[in-house]
Order: C-alpha cells, then sequence, then structure tokens
C-alpha cells in the first residue's frame, strides 16, 4: 500500500471512514481476487490524486469479515464511498478509472 491508502480493519471501520470528515472510498478486496488485483493500481492513482480531498481505505475481506458482512459486501472488488458516515455509492467489479472519478465528484466537498 502506498501513503495515500489506509489500511482498513474491523477495528478501525468507524474511525477511519463511519467518522471521517472527508468521503471515503473503501475498496473490499482480497489476496486471491483477480479482479481486485487489477483495480488496485487504479484505487492508488486515485488516493495520490485526490490527496486531501478523498480518504482512501483498502480492506481485505478475508482478515475482516464482520464490517464486510455488516455491510453485505457479497461480490469483490466493491469499491464503496461514504459520506458522512453513510454509504452513498458504489461498484462492484473492477472498472476503468474514470468510471471510479464520475461516481467520487459528485461526494467531494
Amino acid at each position: 500500500m502506498n501513503n495515500h491508502v489506509i489500511e482498513g480493519t474491523d477495528a478501525n471501520f468507524a474511525q477511519e471512514v463511519l467518522q471521517s470528515e472527508l468521503p471515503v472510498l473503501v475498496d473490499f478486496w482480497a489476496p486471491w481476487c483477480g479482479p481486485c488485483r487489477m483495480v488496485a493500481p487504479v484505487i492508488d492513482e486515485i488516493a495520490k490524486e485526490y490527496d486531501g480531498k478523498l480518504k482512501v481505505v483498502k480492506m481485505n475481506t478475508d482478515e475482516n469479515q464482520y464490517t464486510a458482512s455488516q455491510l453485505g459486501i457479497r461480490s469483490i472488488p466493491t469499491i464503496g464511498i461514504f459520506k458522512s458516515g453513510k454509504p452513498v455509492d458504489a461498484v462492484i467489479g473492477a472498472v476503468p478509472k474514470q468510471h471510479l472519478v464520475d461516481k467520487i465528484k459528485p461526494h467531494l466537498a
């Protein structure tokens, strides 16, 4: 992970995502997931480009099953967008960068 991406866990999800002042993009992924590995560099690019405007959290669903099940994550990668502690949008599957940017922009301050 690069220094613009936070590792999400069951223990820090509320603090890093739900209580964040900034909108948060959460990448729910697993190491064995091919599409997750395909979208990972895109997530890293977005984290760098929107640093200070958007928080980016990567959450390994194998290691953090409680949060994934609470949120009803059934497929990975699922890329969730949270604002003011609530999920406001989500994308399932590996998608082009511009698709993610288009989903993020309406939620930026």
